[in-house]
């Protein structure tokens, strides 16, 4: 992944979440700006299959040898997968933010809360 890289095709939140929407479903992770402010993750704490996440409200944590961070939801919704190979890999949030890296998927719940995330552009003004 290139440094500094937002693809068009996803939606982001200012908290640096992103969202791809596919129909029902959104596949949810951190942008390629939080895993660098990150630096090294180490550990991601999930929220558990079947539980609610809440738009703008923490789902989880991600732990770097810098910090802890709490992982701000960018849709509502339930959770119907985890992504288990960050159990055995956390890396690939650095390595593949958009990728392999993903978080959570969710069936989310209000499609009108995706009108208050960011496109690409709008998101990488955020951080200038």
């Amino acid at each position: 992944m290139a440094a500094g890289s937002y693809p068009e095709q996803l939606l982001y939140h200012p908290e640096h979440g992103w969202a791809r929407l596919d129909h029902e479903l959104a596949t949810l992770g951190i942008s390629w700006f939080a895993q660098d402010a990150l630096g090294e993750v180490v550990f991601f704490d999930p929220p558990q299959v079947g539980s609610a996440v809440v738009a703008g409200e923490s789902y989880g944590e991600v732990e770097s040898l810098k910090a802890i961070s709490d992982l701000i939801a960018p849709l509502s919704g339930e959770v119907v997968e985890v992504n288990d190979a960050l159990a055995v890999d956390s890396e690939l949030i650095n390595a593949e933010p958009y990728g392999a890296g993903w978080l959570i998927k969710i069936r989310f719940s209000n499609s009108g809360e995706t009108d208050l995330l960011l496109g690409a552009d709008a998101y990488e003004a955020t951080l200038a």
